[in-house]
């Protein structure tokens, strides 16, 4: 499938890749919010079984609407900071730093001659789930005169991809993916992971990826700077076919197949070479709000 030009591309894009949420906890203060809109569906996003260590209450349980949360500092002084007069190499530390946890596309793909990539970007999301549709960041390249990432190259090239999600068992063997390879240099094998056929698209699958998503490209987004220059090119993808391990399948309370958090044991990206493991989760619900409601009412999830 021939890729969109950037011309052709919305601005949309950039800003649905902007908004990529928090997918993953990180660290071990770092908590994963389940939310839900119903209270009986406690963990309709989650799973109904495994491991339940990792559940706890939340961090103020005793918290009522108006109180005030006010942040543990002692000081309201920030430092504010404004990119267009900041260095490019001082906004990523800081950026990077401050967007986290990010979730990691371990991404797959190969040329048109049948030579597989794979490398990993923590400059991604989901974006929708009708269809489901991801974004990928793909930063300019220093190593290539074309300034483009292998990655970015082949998704251009043949319309295709698949995002593999790591997880705690592998991932010394996928963080072996981002080093500076040759282009044509199958990452995979360099890595020892194990290839596996995909059914609708020519990328391989990562076997030991506990979920992987076949994915077509819909557009693209140029991210220019002040000067013109492409700095990042965004993908947007559909997924058109997902694989999830029975080994991490659950299901929801109203019988829906879900990811199980306790057997999946994700990876985030955090600041500089820092990642991140799940080590807690809790439950918290949206607030309740009737038609001729003024008052946000919350239902407590109390046993």
């Amino acid at each position: 499938m021939a890729a969109l030009s950037a011309d052709q591309s919305r601005p949309l894009a950039l800003a649905a890749a902007a908004g990529a949420g928090l997918l993953y906890t990180a660290q071990q203060l770092i908590k994963a919010i389940t939310r839900r809109r119903d209270p009986a569906l406690s963990r309709e996003a989650g799973s109904s079984g495994g491991n339940g260590s990792l559940w706890q209450p939340n961090p103020n349980p005793k918290w009522q609407p108006p109180h005030k949360q006010p942040a543990p500092f002692g000081s309201d002084e920030m430092h504010t900071v404004d990119p267009a007069k900041l260095p490019t190499d001082a906004m990523y530390p800081l950026i990077i730093s401050a967007v986290v946890p990010r979730p990691i596309g371990f991404v797959s793909t190969q040329n048109s001659e049948g030579r597989g990539n794979l490398a990993p970007y923590s400059y991604f999301n989901v974006m929708a789930h009708n269809p489901p549709t991801v974004a990928i960041g793909c930063s300019a390249s220093r190593l290539r005169s074309h300034g483009r990432k292998d990655t970015l190259v082949n998704i251009l090239e043949t319309g295709e991809f698949v995002v593999n999600i790591m997880s705690e068992w592998f991932v010394e063997a996928a963080n072996h993916c981002c080093g500076n390879f040759d282009y044509g240099e199958d990452e995979m094998e360099l890595s020892g992971l194990t290839p596996l056929p995909s059914i609708k698209v020519k990328p391989r699958r990562v076997k030991e990826s506990a979920v992987q998503m076949e994915c077509v490209l819909r557009t693209t987004h140029e991210v220019k700077d002040s000067s013109g220059t492409v700095t990042c090119v965004i993908v947007i993808g559909e997924v058109v076919l997902m694989h999830v391990h029975e080994g991490v399948a659950g299901k929801s309370p109203s019988g829906k197949l879900v990811v199980d958090i306790n057997k999946y044991r994700p990876i985030s990206r955090l600041g500089g070479n820092t990642y991140g493991q799940v080590s807690g989760l809790f439950d918290l619900p949206r607030p309740d709000r009737g038609p001729t409601q003024q008052k946000l009412q919350y239902t407590s999830t109390a046993s």
